[in-house]
C-alpha cells in the first residue's frame, strides 16, 4: 500500500523514461503522449538540450536565496519581459502561487486607491488553482467542497459575457481588476473571443482596474503565440505564467505592467524556492528552444492539422459536438459523459484527458510532427468512435 495521499484516483500505470512525445512504462510499453503532463512537457521528454541544461546547473548550483542575487533569475526575467512586453516578473514555483501574486497585488492597488474590501471579478467554470484564495476564485462547486468559508471578495460573472461585466461596474465600486484565463483549460477548452478580451482591456482602462489574465495553460507558445494576448493586439496589466515554462520543473511567474509592477516592495511578497538558478536555467532553454525549434510556428501548423484531421474523422459520427482549440490546445466535446476514454486511450498507449466530464483535452508537447500528430488522430478518432456506438448500443 502506497503512503502517499490520496488526492489523485491515479491511473494503474508508472513509466520509466521518455524520449520526444513518447513514454515507456515498466513493461516496456509505449505510449503517445497527448497530454504532455498537462501542458508542462513542452520540449517533449529528455530534450537534450533540456537534459544538459539541468545536468550542467546542478553541477554549478541549485539553489542558493532570494537574499541575494540571483544572476540565472535576472537573464530569464529580462527574456520573459522581452517577448511579453511586461515590466517586471515575480518568481514561484506553481500556477496556484503565480494567481496568489496577482491577487495580492489586485489588493495592494485596491489599498493605494483607498479601497477598503476590493474585489475582483472572476470567471463560471474558471479553474486558477487549489490554495483557499485561488480556489474561492475558481467558479468549481467541487473544487469549493469542503473548503468553506471560501475567501471574499470575488465576483463570479458568465464567461465571455462583456455586458455581465459592465453591470458589474455599473453597480460595484469595490471592483479593482478583473482575473479570466483567456482559454478556459479545466473548464472545457472554452476560448474567450478576441473582442471580449478586447472588451476587458476597454473596461478595465475605463474604471482603472487591472487586467489579469491566467494563461499558466494556454500561455507560453501553445496557442501559435508566446502569449494568447498577443492574438488580441494588447497588453494586461498581470499575466501568469506555470506549466509548461522549464519543461517540467516547478515554477511560477507573475508578469506584471504599470503600476501593478510597482505594488510589491520588500517585505510584502516571497518564495523561499521562487526564481532558483535550476528553475531559471531551465526555464531559460525552454524558451530558446521554443525559438530555435520555430515552435510557435509548429504549434500553429500541428495544431490546425489535428484538430482538422478530428472534425473530418469524426464529421457523420452522432455525440460529437465540437472539435475546438487553437493551437496545442485541443477539446472534443462530446454529448455524454466520457472519463472512462482515458483508461481506453491508455489501454490503446494513448495518453489524453477528460475534463469538463464530457472533453476529451489534448495538451501534446509543443515539439510533436505530423507524422505523430496522424497517429493521435487515428488512434483517438477510432476510440471516440467506438465508445460513442457502445455507449449508443447499451442505452
Amino acid at each position: 500500500m502506497s503512503h502517499v495521499m490520496n488526492t489523485y484516483a491515479r491511473l494503474p500505470v508508472a513509466f520509466t523514461h521518455g524520449q520526444g512525445v513518447w513514454l515507456w512504462d515498466a513493461q516496456g510499453k509505449r505510449y503517445l503522449d497527448a497530454l504532455g503532463g498537462i501542458a508542462v512537457n513542452t520540449l517533449g521528454h529528455a530534450h537534450p538540450k533540456l537534459v544538459q541544461t539541468l545536468a550542467a546547473q546542478a553541477g554549478r548550483l541549485i539553489h542558493t536565496s532570494n537574499i541575494y542575487q540571483i544572476t540565472e533569475q535576472e537573464n530569464l526575467a529580462d527574456k520573459l519581459a522581452a517577448i511579453s512586453g511586461m515590466d517586471k516578473v515575480f518568481f514561484c514555483n506553481s500556477g496556484c502561487e503565480a494567481n496568489e501574486a496577482a491577487i495580492k497585488i489586485a489588493r495592494l492597488y485596491a489599498k493605494g486607491k483607498s479601497i477598503e474590501n476590493p474585489a475582483i471579478v472572476v470567471m463560471e467554470k474558471a479553474f486558477h488553482g487549489r490554495t483557499l484564495a485561488t480556489l474561492s476564485a475558481t467558479g468549481s462547486r467541487k473544487v469549493h467542497a469542503g473548503f468553506e468559508p471560501l475567501v471574499s471578495g470575488f465576483v463570479r460573472v458568465p464567461y465571455d459575457d462583456l455586458e455581465a461585466v459592465r453591470q458589474v461596474a455599473q453597480n460595484n465600486r469595490n471592483v479593482v481588476a478583473v482575473l479570466v484565463e483567456p482559454i478556459q483549460g479545466e473548464g472545457g477548452i472554452n476560448i474567450a473571443h478576441l473582442d471580449y478580451l478586447r472588451g476587458l482591456r476597454a473596461l478595465c482602462d475605463e474604471y482603472q482596474w487591472l487586467l489579469m489574465l491566467d494563461e499558466i495553460q494556454c500561455g507560453l507558445g501553445r496557442t501559435g503565440k508566446w502569449f494568447f494576448y498577443q492574438h488580441a493586439g494588447f497588453y494586461p496589466d498581470v499575466v501568469t505564467l506555470a506549466k509548461g515554462l522549464a519543461g517540467g520543473v516547478p515554477i511560477g511567474a507573475c508578469l506584471a505592467r504599470g503600476a501593478a509592477a510597482e505594488a510589491f516592495k520588500p517585505g510584502n511578497h516571497g518564495s523561499t524556492f521562487g526564481g532558483n538558478p535550476l528553475a531559471c536555467a531551465a526555464a531559460l532553454t525552454t524558451l530558446e528552444a521554443i525559438e530555435q525549434e520555430k515552435l510557435l510556428d509548429n504549434a500553429t501548423e500541428i495544431g490546425d492539422f489535428i484538430r482538422a484531421g478530428l472534425s473530418a474523422a469524426l464529421a457523420k459520427v452522432k455525440g460529437v459536438i465540437a472539435v475546438r482549440g487553437m493551437g496545442l490546445m485541443i477539446g472534443i466535446e462530446l454529448d455524454r459523459p466520457c472519463a472512462e476514454l482515458v483508461q481506453r486511450a491508455l489501454d490503446a498507449g494513448l495518453l489524453i484527458n477528460v475534463t469538463a466530464d464530457k472533453i476529451v483535452r489534448l495538451l501534446p508537447p509543443l515539439i510533436i510532427n505530423r507524422d505523430e500528430a496522424q497517429q493521435l488522430i487515428d488512434r483517438l478518432s477510432v476510440l471516440i468512435r467506438e465508445f460513442l456506438g457502445q455507449t449508443a448500443a447499451a442505452n
